[in-house]
């Protein structure tokens, strides 16, 4: 299986002998040995995931990676988080998407309602399996932790990703700068309940659900 390791916090180097990993494309800014590189159609998932992703709006365009030595990404200098997954699944947004393990399964979910007046659908890309994927975040990410009795409220566009058994909620006409008074416009925030990780970044990204 390809290693993934950080080179600073901005580059990931992936050593492989013979394996393969899924990138998003162009993202490869170097690379030591023999590679091969092959755009994948509608994402990596064939016809199905081209079909699903161009319904939902959640675009990924992505490359395959395969060979032996070492191949190094990065994204416009974006921060680089890695996650490992043991039979679970990743929630991500697809721009956050770096590179996954070639074995790990990608797809693409509805997971509610962007705004109850305008019914825009918030869809999120999915990382199924075992082994290793890299997120990216505007700044460092930090990691917070949910649990039955500690429910967490994240700015939408403050999200990047979450992992284990958690419910999301979307909250309409509100968010956290309505809070003190300074809202316009529909907004809304995600409230997560269960038990799992949510990665948010310092930097937000704009949203449809309204000013954020």
């Amino acid at each position: 299986m390809a290693q993934f390791r950080l080179q600073g916090s901005k580059v990931l180097a992936v050593d492989m002998t013979g394996d393969a990993v899924k990138a998003k494309n162009g993202s490869m800014v170097a690379y030591e040995g023999d590679m091969a590189f092959r755009k994948m159609t509608g994402g990596g998932d064939g016809l199905r995931g081209m079909v699903t992703r161009r319904l939902t709006g959640e675009s990924m365009e992505v490359m395959e990676v395969k060979g032996h030595g070492t191949c190094y990404f990065a994204d416009r200098a974006s921060e680089i988080n890695l996650v490992t997954l043991h039979g679970e699944t990743l929630y991500v947004e697809a721009s956050n998407l770096l590179c996954t393990d070639a074995s790990l399964r990608t797809g693409t979910t509805f997971t509610g309602l962007r705004g109850a007046s305008q019914g825009n659908g918030l869809f999120t890309t999915t990382v199924e399996g075992s082994g290793q994927a890299a997120i990216l975040s505007a700044g460092t990410a930090i990691v917070l932790r949910v649990t039955p009795q500690t429910p967490l409220r994240v700015d939408p566009g403050a999200y990047v990703a979450h992992t284990g058994r958690l419910k999301q909620h979307f909250q309409s006409g509100v968010n956290f700068r309505t809070v003190i008074g300074e809202g316009g416009g529909e907004a809304f925030q995600i409230r997560f309940e269960g038990e799992g990780l949510v990665y948010v970044q310092p930097s937000e990204r704009d949203t449809i659900g309204g000013e954020l």
